[in-house]
């Protein structure tokens, strides 16, 4: 070919083999039906839940949970909201939500700035010891939390139970303390790749712990502080075990405690129950919907930094 020949793409040889190609476009139909499948198998008893929640107690009793003939309606979603009273729940567990991840991102961020940014003798020991707390499951330390919980004094004007139960405060606590771990684990991994030059340069001129801890490096943490505080907002809000046991005033229930409200004593109506489980679902989705960016970003955030 000549130097004064033009080339055309016809000209250029493709650099990737089509039998290459073919092979890569296999693999990923696979990992799609996989995908797919999953997401299936997810679905299912969200769906499953909703269909049952349109239709009426005589009807699924007429013609069974397994069938789709009668009537459908959204009547069992106005009973549940009426008869379970949700608003109030759905107060609580923004009270409980809310304090709970802002106080975990709060310590955790403190806690993972303390071992990636600097480097002393515990620092690592420190790091592995809060990670492995996440290993223990919390229904070993139901018992003693509940005992140190009633014999802790609080005054009357705070508690009315004059110690810790029944209280917003145990939950928030608890909650807080199970997932500052995971959170720590995550942002120090994520602030170790930060370069150090920044930190080093805030010392020269004069910026001192904390200066770089809120005015340096919290500022470039707000990608992964996004990520988890979706996660925790979603991991916090779906909590029923302890609410359940330090919470025995019906008034202060989450909402996902407070929905046992729908049950009988001896008949459940299992349409009614599923009405008032659709409706807890919804914050959730919206969260997700709004912040799925950050969601996903959060579940490989530890993988990918560090």
């Amino acid at each position: 070919m000549s130097s004064n020949t033009l080339v055309t793409p016809d000209h250029i040889a493709d650099p990737i083999p089509v039998e290459t190609r073919g092979r890569a476009k296999r693999r990923h139909g696979g990992t799609h039906l996989i995908l797919i499948a999953l997401a299936v198998m997810w679905l299912i008893p969200l769906l499953w839940t909703l269909y049952t929640a349109l239709r009426p107690k005589a009807e699924t009793d007429k013609y069974g949970y397994f069938s789709v003939g009668g009537a459908y309606n959204f009547e069992n979603f106005s009973k549940a909201w009426e008869q379970a009273g949700l608003g109030t729940y759905f107060v609580n567990s923004v009270i409980i939500t809310v304090p709970t991840v802002l106080l975990t991102l709060l310590f955790a961020s403190m806690m993972a700035f303390a071992v990636s940014r600097f480097s002393w003798r515990f620092n690592v020991t420190l790091l592995i010891m809060f990670t492995a707390g996440n290993l223990l499951p919390p229904q070993v330390l139901a018992a003693p939390l509940f005992s140190i919980f009633k014999f802790v004094p609080l005054p009357l004007s705070i508690s009315d139970s004059g110690n810790f139960l029944n209280t917003y405060y145990s939950v928030i606590m608890v909650n807080t303390a199970f997932q500052i771990g995971f959170c720590t684990f995550v942002l120090s991994n994520y602030m170790k790749a930060l370069p150090h030059e920044l930190t080093e340069a805030a010392l020269v001129d004069g910026a001192g712990v904390w200066k770089q801890y809120y005015s340096i490096v919290m500022p470039l943490c707000r990608p992964a502080l996004a990520a988890l505080g979706t996660l925790e907002v979603i991991f916090i809000y779906n909590e029923f075990f302890w609410p359940l046991l330090f919470i025995q005033s019906g008034s202060r229930l989450p909402i996902t405690t407070g929905i046992k409200n729908l049950q009988g004593q001896f008949l459940n109506d299992y349409n009614l129950i599923a009405a008032g489980a659709t409706f807890t679902i919804i914050p959730t989705l919206i969260i997700y919907i709004m912040l799925q960016r950050h969601f996903v970003a959060g579940l490989t955030l530890g993988a990918s930094k560090g």
